[in-house]
């Protein structure tokens, strides 16, 4: 057992990071290739005054229209994504591997807010579900590939709260729990997950058409 966490803490855990990060590159760099090559013109009304107001209305909380309609999808999604990314940023666990491995550490988040946020997005994952299994509109455009990601970015925090509270078997829990991180880093440059790194792209570029082009605000 003890090698296996070896194996997977160690040079597993270097080659998830290194398709992450080079699979990010890739995706980017293939996006201004393409964008070059084929739609030269969006460069003509690119706006960072239009880019920025989209981006920053987006990241508000009930800003626009759309979140105002939908009040309780848009309390879940941002509770889920803030909690997704400081989680384990600043888990008291996660930064005490970093400075053992590099001598580097940064703020953490009391135990009892890591462990509630972890809840709140497992919680957020399960609301997710059921609203692909019972919305129409969502059930429609959804396919086997996006439950399968709800298990990706869930199986983490699930393992983690496991492994917090040592329940079941602690190194097979820790060695899953790792593994299920890994899985979800390779995933997120290659799946939906990467909207993460699209959507601020996104957001400028219809910020800058609605306000450059139509003359009108995107929300």
């Amino acid at each position: 057992m003890h090698s296996i966490y070896a194996f997977v803490s160690g040079p597993l855990a270097w080659l998830a990071f290194i398709i992450f990060i080079g699979g990010c590159l890739y995706r980017l760099i293939s996006l201004m290739v393409l964008v070059h090559r084929k739609e030269k013109f969006i460069y003509s009304y690119m706006s960072l005054k239009y880019s920025l107001r989209s981006i920053f209305r987006w990241s508000m909380p009930f800003a626009t229209e759309n979140m105002r309609r939908h009040p309780a999808l848009t309390i879940v999604a941002f509770a889920f994504h803030i909690c997704l990314i400081l989680t384990p940023l600043f888990l008291l666990a996660h930064v005490t591997l970093v400075e053992e491995s590099w001598n580097i550490s940064w703020w953490t988040l009391p135990e009892g807010w890591a462990e509630m946020m972890s809840l709140i997005v497992i919680l957020a994952c399960g609301f997710f579900l059921m609203r692909r299994l019972v919305n129409p509109e969502v059930k429609y455009v959804t396919s086997a590939s996006d439950y399968i990601l709800l298990a990706i970015v869930a199986a983490p925090f699930i393992t983690g709260i496991l492994v917090y509270y040592q329940w079941f078997g602690y190194e097979i829990l820790l060695i899953l729990h790792i593994l299920s991180g890994e899985i979800m880093l390779v995933a997120i440059p290659f799946t939906r997950l990467s909207h993460m790194l699209f959507a601020p792209l996104t957001r400028a570029y219809m910020g800058s058409e609605f306000g450059g082009v139509r003359h009108a605000k995107d929300w």
